[in-house]
């Protein structure tokens, strides 16, 4: 039987995913290729045939996605997959006009057959769209856990941007992994505040050992999503965190709300810092899409060092970057603490932006005078040095998830603003965690 000629559309995440569980081993499928977007410098690698099986000795190479269109033609491609988030619906159906107007067919998977079934309960914590607090939200997760008695391992959705083959199965318990396993930024954001809490953290690339390991230690596996991603795990609870400074996007970005149609419980989060009417829109929605789901509201105070530092100054504001880039944010953290303690500018980091933030920039136009903390490799973190020292400002406000200072040499005075999740009323996530554990 002739093996279909496919294409997996990604990200160096739910991609490689998908492909590990569903097309590895199928003798239907012949998987000629991956094509990369969001995250630099993924094309031009090959998905390495330690991980990508027996069928494929000489690995799978990936692509610009760019190129999408004529490979479909040069490799007689008759399926293209789509196994990447965040993402409007009109985003996802213009890709699908391209690829059907190529020739081919155009595929998106189910969550449920992607989802692998643990040994453990599993709480997966995910979200309508990046940005929107899934991260203080699994923290304050385990730190319930934790202080119940439980045993948890936090595993993360897939960053691997290295060696794919030697990040199949990482475990993070100590800064020192960090450093052992030569992690970005993007990806230090994410495990560096669970190790800090002393949560075991795990990610990688095959999500099948990675759990059968993280069995091993844990009483609970708890989730902890990417972007508005869906759960790579089965989950006896589903918790999905929504964001009223985006009200609307719950309903309008793939596969967000496929998120909040499963969801168990709906944290809308910010309350602190939303308009009213944005935090009614939202709720509901919530309510018409999925009656049945809980809703816990939660605020995210912040904590300044020293505000004196930002009063009356003009600062240059950091932000994380995937929450300025495709998480389309127009501001972060940094931002509201620039505003709440009064710096009297913002001051643009554009006019000295240097070598990939300017493609940043480039490619994201609307992200302003906000500086995005991108760290994919070596190269933009030397570029967002030396961007930060050449901006004339009094001050950096670094609203980012991990102290920059502790990576980079930043000359000018600056504070950090650091966050968490807090519970507004009833029900609180206690509440909703004893119900069902």
């Amino acid at each position: 039987m002739k093996r279909i000629n496919t294409i997996i559309m990604g990200a160096a995440g739910r991609d490689f995913h998908n492909f590990n569980v569903i097309y590895r081993s199928s003798e239907l499928y012949n998987v000629l290729a991956f094509t990369a977007t969001q995250i630099p410098d993924i094309e031009g690698r090959v998905y390495p045939s330690e991980l990508a099986g027996d069928l494929y000795p000489d690995g799978i190479p990936i692509h610009d996605e760019s190129k999408l269109e004529s490979l479909i033609k040069d490799l007689d491609i008759e399926e293209v997959v789509f196994s990447y988030s965040d993402l409007s619906h009109e985003d996802v159906m213009h890709k699908a006009s391209k690829v059907m107007a190529s020739g081919a067919h155009f595929k998106v998977l189910g969550g449920s057959p992607t989802m692998i079934k643990s040994t453990k309960p599993v709480i997966s914590v995910c979200a309508v769209r990046t940005g929107c607090g899934k991260s203080q939200t699994t923290r304050r997760v385990a730190e319930i856990l934790k202080n119940g008695g439980k045993k948890v391992a936090a595993i993360r959705h897939p960053m691997p941007y290295g060696d794919l083959a030697k990040q199949a199965v990482q475990r993070f318990a100590t800064l020192d992994d960090l450093k052992k396993h030569d992690c970005t930024i993007e990806e230090m954001e994410e495990y560096e505040p669970h190790i800090s809490t002393g949560t075991i953290v795990y990610a990688g690339v095959d999500y099948e050992a990675i759990v059968r390991e993280a069995e091993k230690e844990a009483d609970i596996i708890l989730w902890d999503g990417g972007n508005n991603d869906m759960p790579f795990y089965k989950s006896d609870l589903l918790i999905v965190v929504t964001d009223p400074h985006r009200p609307g996007h719950e309903l309008a970005y793939y596969p967000g709300e496929t998120n909040l149609l499963m969801a168990d419980v709906v944290v809308i989060n910010k309350i602190d810092t939303a308009d009213p009417e944005s935090i009614d829109e939202v709720r509901w929605n919530i309510r018409e899409a999925n009656p049945d789901a809980k809703i816990v509201d939660c605020a995210s105070p912040i904590k300044v060092e020293d505000p004196s530092l930002i009063s009356g100054k003009k600062a240059l504001v950091i932000e994380d970057g995937p929450t300025l880039t495709h998480g389309e944010m127009s501001y972060g953290a940094g931002m509201v603490a620039a505003e709440k303690f009064g710096a009297s500018e913002a001051v643009d980091p554009r006019p000295y932006l240097t070598g990939r933030l300017q493609e940043t920039f480039d490619h994201y136009p609307d992200i302003g005078t906000l500086l995005p903390a991108m760290g994919y490799g070596g190269e933009q973190i030397k570029d967002l040095e030396t961007t930060i020292a050449k901006t004339e400002c009094d001050v950096v406000i670094i609203g980012t998830p991990i102290d920059l200072r502790r990576i980079i040499d930043i000359k000018q005075p600056s504070v950090r603003v650091t966050y968490s999740l807090q519970e507004i009323g009833k029900p609180t996530l206690t509440d909703m965690l004893k119900t069902y554990f």
